[in-house]
């Protein structure tokens, strides 16, 4: 602490992503008269290589992780196991009560540390899959914009992570101070963890690993009724078999991954066409035009109309 402020460390792994490390040094550090002061580390004082951006000039090491208020470990590119230093380091911190945040890809070394078991986390969309199946012992919500599981917070990618440090500032002195400080950013003031990010279609599985056949079979038949068995007859697998199998090509169970496809359809329809409501709920196999409305506002955030006004500007067709 300095001067009664909460103190904010960063630890900037290898190949940090310029955009992450950016947003919490942005929104704690250039706040001279806000109630956090700011630090970033790294495993090794001196240069560290940022992808995206110039190489970075770290002064201090791991041990500032011991007068850590919050910890932030910002997304670097192609997530793998940190060192064990970083790991301890990081375990050691959540020991001592620190507040551990993660943004993007960062959740992958809180998850390496052991911070992330028996906890709900996110990371950005398309490291989801690989998180889920690295880590089983994590549960991952790959549609959130951020989670908070009160000591340990997790991010989407890039701007959940500014929702997410915002929200940091929310919690810990107010609406009114977060709504100030997201003005100076100009930001949102304030987009709920359970809002979805905005995400492609679900992956295709490597072919070479799993029954991919079936993956394509389905996303060329999101329109009709599709089950469980019908999926398992078509892989030719028997439906305890499919249902080990999704979970572990995908991290989720097979009617959650269709349903997620089915919604992410609905996404690129409502993008790149003037469909009604009614027609891309047919399309999609989502049923009636109110049971998409509600499916769709349940998990994406917004309802159909909003989210086809922010992505296309076409005229919505009558037919």
């Amino acid at each position: 602490m300095s001067g009664g402020k909460h103190r904010v460390v960063v630890v900037a792994l290898e190949n940090v992503l310029a955009l992450d490390i950016g947003i919490p040094v942005q929104v704690f550090g250039s706040w001279p008269d806000g109630p956090y002061t700011l630090t970033v580390c790294a495993e090794q004082p001196g240069l560290v290589a940022m992808h995206g951006g110039p190489v970075l000039s770290v002064a201090d090491g791991l041990d500032t992780l011991a007068t850590a208020g919050t910890v932030i470990v910002p997304g670097y590119l192609e997530p793998d196991t940190p060192s064990a230093a970083v790991s301890a380091a990081l375990a050691e911190a959540a020991a001592r009560g620190s507040r551990m945040v993660s943004i993007c890809s960062g959740a992958f070394a809180l998850a390496a540390a052991g911070l992330l078991d028996g906890r709900r986390a996110t990371t950005h969309w398309q490291y989801a899959a690989t998180l889920a199946k690295q880590y089983p012992q994590v549960t991952v919500q790959s549609e959130a914009l951020y989670i908070d599981e009160g000591q340990v917070l997790t991010s989407g990618g890039v701007t959940a992570g500014l929702d997410l440090c915002l929200h940091l500032i929310r919690r810990d002195h107010g609406t009114r101070l977060a709504n100030q400080r997201a003005r100076l950013l100009v930001a949102a003031p304030h987009r709920t963890g359970g809002q979805a990010q905005f995400i492609d279609l679900p992956m295709r599985p490597d072919p070479d690993d799993g029954p991919a056949p079936v993956y394509e079979w389905a996303l060329h038949n999101l329109h009709q009724p599709l089950t469980v068995d019908q999926l398992a007859r078509q892989a030719g697998m028997s439906r305890r078999t499919l249902i080990r199998r999704f979970h572990a090509d995908t991290g989720r169970p097979p009617m959650r991954w269709l349903l997620d496809a089915r919604l992410g359809l609905a996404r690129e329809l409502l993008e790149s066409s003037d469909l009604t409501v009614e027609a891309v709920a047919r399309r999609c196999g989502l049923g009636t035009p109110a049971n998409f409305r509600t499916l769709f506002k349940a998990h994406v955030g917004v309802p159909p109309r909003a989210y086809r006004e922010t992505f296309n500007s076409a005229p919505l067709s009558k037919a």
